[in-house]
């Protein structure tokens, strides 16, 4: 685990596709090593998404699932409580699985506290997975990668979008 700052900015954790490939891989071991066997991963979208699928290779895992989590409206802006989006799980048939559930970070943790209560009533065993968690999270996650009070700066979210946030179908790249 790493509890050091990655990246060269005191005030923000820099994580770029390199650093993501090691912690992926250490935090998948982690979970091997301590001998959890996950029978599916559920992936908080959208973050989550990446480290679910490396983590479903490095694991051994073909069953994916995804759970879109709306709370985070902006930088340091979130609605009062996290909403599940549509599509849902289909929880039937998983009374006796073991899943991980997957973020790229424990920020408040409330993201991570619906879908862990959710899944908890529908399967045998809930265990969570996150590159970062921070200290004021609600969940304590089981495996975490790295502890931090930072800012996180992940390589899929860094740039900016291609397209025209307004709507108007032009993209950053005409600019």
């Amino acid at each position: 685990m790493a509890d050091e700052p990655q990246g060269q900015n005191p005030q923000r954790e820099e994580m770029d596709w390199p650093i993501y490939g090691k912690a992926v891989r250490e935090l998948a071991q982690m979970v091997a090593d301590d001998g959890y066997r996950a029978d599916m991963i559920l992936s908080i979208a959208r973050g989550g998404l990446f480290v679910a699928g490396s983590l479903g290779y490095a694991l051994a895992v073909k069953n994916l699932y995804v759970m879109n989590v709306e709370y985070y409206t902006g930088v340091d802006e979130h609605l009062d409580i996290p909403v599940i989006l549509p599509p849902y799980v289909d929880w039937v048939d998983l009374g006796d699985r073991r899943i991980l559930i997957v973020d790229d970070v424990a920020d408040t943790g409330h993201t991570l506290a619906l879908v862990r209560e959710t899944s908890l009533a529908q399967v045998a065993e809930v265990r969570s997975a996150v590159l970062y968690q921070k200290p004021q999270s609600v969940v304590d996650c089981e495996y975490v990668w790295c502890h931090t009070d930072r800012w996180i700066n992940f390589p899929w979210s860094t740039e900016p979008p291609v397209v025209d946030l307004e709507g108007a179908g032009t993209s950053v790249l005409d600019a």
